[in-house]
């Protein structure tokens, strides 16, 4: 099996465990266990946590003591013991702590995967730019693989979808095993200060006013981009409690649906070349914020039928440029203003405050929104008659009732409270955030476009 195909196989892999149950796991929290969006919230929290810590460890362990794909492998391995644990769980203040502990061995990997490939190509003698994006967006294939197989099997709401991310995560753990041996590099020595050895060197580039200002709005913009993941599903599979849209095909292959975001990323990544050569780094990521409002505001004017369908289709195709065009071009930016010495650093630290604290602020912040402002809670048959406007909806009433598995008492009170979210204002809330985002970066941020500077990137 040659070198190339080996890789395809694990970043394929890497993805597909994944894909398996991001998307689909607020079906899973809402509708099936009927957990809270606060709770929600937290549980997404554990991605950034993750991310604020875990790389650095394992590149730190990679770097010096263990093989790059032996801790990968081990990674995954414990990665699937602890999601295999999930279906199990019935605190979810006991799923935010497996969960923690589940990502805390995930996020690392992702990473991981770039060093064994860059690796596994380089002993090879194969080109490594010309080489590794045909082998990466495998990886995207992967997410859309999982997204689909998890929906058509019928397992969208369902704990097969963690058994499934198990199982692949087990299968890739020991498949790694035999990939190329990336040998630690022993680029730690005893003299190193503490800062150094974390990498934290990079912080002093917020001296600099540009990058300061680069910094603060790559968190702010990275507390949208796991928005859609935690509540995209969801929100297209709750058209299910209104009867004009209960057999709408959105509802039944919502996961399918979403996908198309991640078909729109493997096309945009193609034309970034392009538009940052012709518009230059800082309006590629204006572009970029732009999309996250029309993402967001599509999704609150956009229905399951007819015009409101293509409404979210296109706010689908937009993701791409939403979430290529700010991650690209970011991590360009990064790669073109800052000493050599520190560039690595650096990449870290942005990645450190998109997925990082970026993720922690947009997680928790809007589980707790939601929560609060956005979560109608209901009680008694006659509140509920009251939200669907009164008996000429009663079918849609039945829906909601045998979808929450609620039973209406003689008194007329539900047997548990009952909960609507308000998701058109839910995304227009998400949406004007990200309009302010991009308005205050387009007029804080300054940068000249050079375009000697990115004359020989591709991708």
């Amino acid at each position: 099996m040659g070198i190339k195909l080996r890789l395809i196989i694990m970043n394929f892999l890497q993805f597909f465990v994944w894909g398996a149950w991001l998307i689909t796991i607020a079906n899973y929290w809402f509708g099936t266990m009927g957990w809270g969006p606060t709770e929600f919230g937290a549980v997404f929290l554990t991605l950034g946590i993750a991310s604020l810590f875990m790389p650095t460890i394992t590149g730190i362990i990679a770097d010096k003591w263990v093989n790059a794909e032996v801790v990968y492998a081990i990674s995954h391995i414990l990665a699937g013991a602890a999601v295999v644990s999930f279906p199990f769980i019935t605190d979810p203040n006991v799923f935010f702590w497996v969960m923690l502990v589940a990502m805390s061995f995930y996020m690392p990997t992702i990473a991981l995967t770039n060093t064994i490939a860059y690796n596994a190509l380089n002993l090879a003698k194969l080109d490594v730019v010309k080489s590794f994006p045909p082998i990466r967006v495998w990886g995207t294939i992967g997410f859309i693989a999982a997204m689909w197989f998890t929906n058509l099997t019928g397992n969208k709401s369902s704990e097969n979808m963690f058994y499934i991310s198990a199982v692949a995560s087990l299968i890739l753990g020991v498949y790694s095993f035999t990939l190329p041996k990336c040998p630690t590099q022993q680029k730690i020595v005893e003299k190193q200060s503490f800062v150094k050895l974390l990498g934290l060197e990079a912080f002093k580039l917020f001296r600099s006013y540009k990058m300061a200002i680069f910094f603060i709005f790559s968190m702010l913009l990275g507390a949208s981009l796991q928005l859609t993941n935690m509540y995209g599903d969801v929100f297209l599979d709750e058209f299910k409690y209104f009867p004009q849209f209960a057999d709408a095909f959105v509802i039944e292959y919502s996961t399918i649906i979403m996908s198309i975001s991640q078909m729109s990323e493997t096309l945009f990544i193609l034309t970034i070349p392009f538009f940052l050569k012709r518009f230059g780094i800082k309006k590629v990521m204006i572009f970029s914020m732009f999309a996250w409002v029309l993402r967001f505001a599509l999704f609150a004017v956009g229905e399951p039928e007819g015009f409101g369908l293509v409404l979210i289709i296109l706010s689908m195709i937009v993701y791409g440029m939403a979430f290529d065009f700010f991650n690209i071009s970011g991590s360009l930016f990064i790669e073109t203003e800052t000493d050599n010495k520190i560039r690595a650093s650096a990449q870290g630290l942005f990645m450190m405050m998109t997925n990082g604290f970026g993720t922690i602020i947009g997680a928790l912040g809007s589980g707790i929104i939601i929560e609060k402002y956005f979560t109608i809670r209901i009680n008694h048959i006659d509140s509920l008659l009251e939200h669907f406007g009164g008996t000429k909806d009663s079918k849609a009433i039945l829906h909601f009732l045998r979808d929450k598995q609620i039973e209406v008492q003689e008194s007329g009170a539900l047997d548990k409270i009952a909960e609507i979210r308000d998701w058109p204002n839910i995304w227009f809330l998400f949406a004007g955030f990200a309009l302010v985002v991009t308005v205050f970066f387009t007029i804080l941020f300054k940068h000249k476009h050079n375009p000697d500077a990115i004359k020989e990137f591709n991708h």
